[in-house]
C-alpha cells in the first residue's frame, strides 16, 4: 500500500506545479507585457547589476506577479527579481 502513496504524493506536487505554471502564465497575459519586453527588461537589469557585483546568470528569476498594495484591495503588477549574487565588486574604479 506505501507503494501506491509513492505515486499519489508525486500526482499532487505535479498537479500544483502545474497549477503555479498556469497562474505565472495568466499573471502575464494580464500585465499587458510582452515576453520581448520582459526580455529587455531582464537586459538592462543584468547590465546594471553586473557593475556592482558578479551574479548568477544561469540562477536569475524575473517574473511578474500580482500583489496589493497596503493602502489599496486592487491588484496591480508587481516585477519580483531574484538575482544570486557571486560576489561583491570593489567600490574603487
Amino acid at each position: 500500500m506505501e507503494f501506491l502513496k509513492i505515486f499519489g504524493k508525486k500526482k499532487e506536487q505535479s498537479k500544483n506545479v502545474a497549477k503555479e505554471r498556469l497562474k505565472l502564465v495568466l499573471v502575464h497575459d494580464r500585465s499587458d507585457l510582452s515576453p520581448k519586453f520582459l526580455d529587455m527588461i531582464k537586459t538592462d537589469i543584468i547590465r546594471v547589476i553586473s557593475e556592482y557585483a558578479d551574479i548568477d546568470e544561469e540562477g536569475l528569476d524575473i517574473k511578474i506577479t500580482k500583489m496589493k498594495k497596503d493602502n489599496n484591495t486592487t491588484p496591480v503588477s508587481a516585477l519580483i527579481a531574484n538575482i544570486p549574487i557571486i560576489k561583491v565588486k570593489d567600490g574603487s574604479k
